[in-house]
């Protein structure tokens, strides 16, 4: 059973309702008038997220998202940064009638921070509000900040991650740092553990890692679980790529992009 706040109640609700196999996610953003920041990408996130977990409940998402007075150039550039951002490409993207689009109404309202919906319909989430760094002159964008090896843009993925979907996120420039060190010791560490035997995912481990995912998108949990087992010398390093690559099914990651390429010893 998939579940989310619905931020009209504050109480969970099943998602889809009626024992159906087809999630319908509406995302909502905000008429972009400049360049395109994680402010603006953070509820496609969390749909992209809300889809991925989906899918590994066995159920087919649907993603509309919803921009409004959006001309040709600003779209292109949006899905240009999703893409990035590792978020599977909507089905459609623009100022659309709900049902139509979606051939039936949402189950699921990704609303951003500062966006509205009359829509009735559908579980309602209201994202947290992004924080940035006014830039410094000649600066690169977040979205392209660059560290020994070059642009990540997943460094951002990485970092609003790690916070509940409902608070608010500070991107600072020291905050995406350090998530971009630890995503790339991830990657390190998962390329060196894809040299061992495949062993399989420890059951309890799956089964926290899946339920915490099903209640409300618990991807912070998940990656504190993954923190976990980097540390834990009683599981095969075989075990340990497993459940990275698994849950990476949902986190977007790309956490094996170093497998068979050469890299210093890690521990």
């Amino acid at each position: 059973m998939l579940s989310i706040a619905d931020t009209r109640t504050g109480r969970l609700v099943e998602i889809p309702s009626a024992n159906r196999h087809l999630l319908r996610i509406s995302v909502h953003v905000p008429v972009i008038d400049t360049g395109i920041t994680p402010a603006y990408l953070r509820a496609p996130l969390v749909g992209d997220v809300l889809a991925r977990t989906a899918e590994l409940h066995g159920l087919q998402a649907l993603t509309l998202l919803t921009a409004p007075e959006l001309p040709q150039e600003r779209v292109q550039a949006l899905e240009r940064a999703m893409a990035a951002l590792g978020i599977h490409p909507p089905a459609a993207v623009g100022a659309y009638d709900q049902q139509e689009a979606l051939g039936s109404p949402a189950d699921v309202h990704v609303l951003a921070h500062g966006t509205d919906t009359d829509a009735a319909d559908g579980a309602r989430i209201d994202v947290g509000r992004v924080s940035t760094e006014p830039a410094d002159e000649g600066a690169q964008p977040l979205l392209e900040e660059r560290g020994p090896e070059g642009a990540d843009p997943l460094a951002v993925r990485m970092l609003l991650l790690g916070h509940d979907h409902r608070t608010p996120v500070e991107a600072t420039r020291a905050a995406l740092a350090e998530a971009w060190q630890e995503l790339r010791q991830w990657r390190r560490l998962v390329s060196s553990w894809a040299q061992e035997p495949s062993r399989p995912i420890p059951a309890d481990l799956l089964k926290q890692a899946h339920a915490a995912l099903a209640d409300n998108l618990g991807v912070p949990a998940v990656l504190d679980m993954l923190r976990s087992v980097v540390g834990r010398a009683d599981m095969p390093a075989g075990a340990k790529f497993e459940t990275f690559a698994h849950l990476d099914r949902v986190l977007g990651l790309d956490l094996a992009r170093e497998v068979g390429r050469p890299h210093p010893e890690v521990s």
